[in-house]
């Protein structure tokens, strides 16, 4: 009797210290801190998904093609695009996909080799980061595992900065 209900204490005490720490409304990316599987439809009405990310550091941008912060977020971007070539870059964003194939066009997504961007047909990002504002970049490493989030435009330095710290 003695030994059953000393079992049954340590494995509830095994079972309370595995318990995830993390609150249950916490949003999912932090209780799942990888790569989401998403979908998304390109501009050539191709799918791109998790499955066909290369295993190299990542940056994740929400985004939308008519928003300022945005547009400000990009040109920051293709400036230092040289610093950042060697990230995969995944823009993604909710608008229509006459919207986001004529912002692919404007700023020549198709030139930058590291970049590929596509539509949230199904809206699966913005309740899994609970996104409030735009641009929204979520950092990962080469292993798929989460550095870090930014709501907001971001200096490229403070991005590259981040990955240096996982590198």
């Amino acid at each position: 009797m003695i030994n059953r209900l000393f079992l049954f204490i340590l494995l509830l005490v095994a079972k309370l210290a595995s318990a995830q720490t993390l609150p249950p409304d916490s949003p999912a990316y932090k209780r799942f801190p990888t790569v989401p599987p998403f979908t998304i439809l390109q501009a050539d009405s191709t799918n791109l998904t998790k499955d066909n990310l290369k295993n190299q550091p990542t940056i994740i941008m929400y985004f939308s093609p008519d928003c300022d912060h945005c547009k400000h977020q990009w040109a920051d971007m293709a400036k230092r695009m040289k610093d950042l070539k060697k990230y995969q870059i995944i823009m993604i964003t909710y608008q229509p996909f006459e919207e986001m194939v004529a912002f692919y066009k404007s700023q020549k997504i198709a030139s930058y080799p590291n970049i590929k961007m596509g539509r949230d047909t199904k809206f699966f990002l913005p309740p899994f980061y609970k996104i409030q504002s735009l641009p929204y970049q979520a950092l990962y490493d080469k292993n798929g595992e989460l550095v870090t989030t930014f709501e907001g435009n971001v200096k490229i330095d403070k991005l590259l900065a981040a990955f240096g710290k996982k590198e």
